[in-house]
């Protein structure tokens, strides 16, 4: 029903992936697989809301806690994840890595720790750092085809006097690692027994393509908040807004007051609550077949490199549209590779150190775009690799 591979012209249209690449990679002429936003139109019934609140022509402040808005969290939950979701937990932000921030200074003193797995998206590190917590990074490590957590590590970094928070990213982006109910499991008994609350970031949570995605609230057992957003699954991010689940009364209620008072947020984005009753009411069948074409764009890059260096194995990601590609096998100068990318290729890939020193040796391409952008990329990757594998 939906035509995923007509190309969407983003230029000019003040985007950042498009018409700001020079701010990151130095150069404007490039192809862009970067931020993790997508090329695509978002779906249909979404634009038509907006048109319809458009239409009106009144926009003057609004609320978000209504039946409309609650419903349709609640519906998507029970639909896509099987669970019962509290809504009166619900809050509602600007985006989820403001919603981070807040909660880290609320549990958390200055010099405290925030555990992280990493490699990790890089806005942990910033938000971390920026309200002076100390990050106590958890690396997960590549065992065959799988990233693994060691739980004795994360044990050990918990159980210290000054780790208060957990900051878990659920599905996990770089790596695109689905998290089994196990670990989940395994994860909240751990904060429970050392006194760590959790702050779960699901905003990939609706493009899973192995396992299942299992909500942080399925299996917490201690203080917690569930962040999350349409915005990543619709292609809505500029619209704004983000919502979330609180557990604990005292935390939600400190959190709503600091929100309209110390920070002035009294009304949500109107459009972004248009934009998720619609997409949650009735954008099921668009995103599926979005996630179909998504996979299928994956897997596209996975075998062309595989055809072309047998030695990286490489596979699609359990989750994410992104793939998160090890070049370890090659022995590659990650400085070389992205000069050669960027003055001869004309593609800005991200680097996997962007995500951390874990991350030396991958990157992080954006397959949220047509098949064609994507043949475009990998074709420039793997002349790129060649051409330092020639010397």
């Amino acid at each position: 029903m939906y035509d995923f591979s007509a190309s969407q012209d983003r230029r000019g249209t003040w985007c950042t992936q498009w018409d700001y690449i020079g701010d990151r990679f130095g150069a404007v002429d490039l192809l862009p697989f970067t931020i993790s936003d997508m090329d695509f139109a978002t779906a249909p019934c979404v634009i038509e809301a907006l048109e319809r609140r458009l239409s009106h022509g009144v926009f003057g402040y609004s609320r978000w806690r209504h039946a409309e808005f609650l419903d349709a969290l609640a519906g998507w939950y029970a639909g896509r994840f099987h669970c019962r979701i509290d809504t009166t937990m619900a809050v509602f932000a600007p985006s989820v890595m403001y919603m981070a921030a807040q909660l880290i200074r609320q549990w958390s003193l200055p010099g405290q720790g925030v555990v992280v797995h990493t490699p990790a998206y890089d806005a942990f590190y910033h938000v971390v750092a920026a309200n002076g917590r100390r990050l106590l990074p958890s690396p997960l490590r590549r065992v065959g085809d799988e990233w693994r957590c060691d739980m004795a590590h994360l044990e050990t970094l918990l159980a210290r006097p000054d780790a208060k928070v957990l900051l878990l990213c659920n599905p996990h982006n770089p790596t695109g690692k689905v998290w089994s109910r196990d670990e989940l499991r395994a994860m909240a008994d751990l904060c429970e027994r050392h006194g760590v609350r959790v702050i779960s970031d699901e905003i990939h949570m609706d493009m899973v393509w192995e396992g299942a995605h299992i909500p942080w609230s399925e299996v917490a057992t201690t203080a917690w908040a569930l962040l999350t957003s349409a915005s990543k699954s619709f292609n809505i991010p500029a619209l704004t807004g983000a919502y979330g689940f609180i557990s604990d009364d005292g935390a939600r209620n400190d959190f709503n007051r600091h929100l309209k008072a110390a920070d002035g947020l009294s009304s949500p984005a109107v459009l972004s609550v248009a934009a998720h009753i619609a997409a949650y009411g009735q954008g099921g069948p668009w995103l599926d077949e979005l996630r179909d074409y998504l996979l299928a764009n994956l897997r596209y890059a996975a075998d062309q490199l595989n055809q072309a260096f047998p030695q990286l194995r490489c596979r699609p990601p359990q989750s994410t549209y992104l793939a998160w590609i090890d070049l370890r096998a090659l022995n590659v100068n990650d400085g070389d590779l992205q000069r050669i990318l960027i003055d001869r290729e004309k593609l800005a890939i991200m680097p996997g150190i962007t995500y951390g020193i874990e991350g030396q040796g991958f990157l992080r391409l954006n397959a949220g775009c047509p098949r064609a952008k994507i043949a475009r990329g990998v074709a420039g990757l793997i002349s790129a690799l060649r051409r330092l594998a020639a010397g």
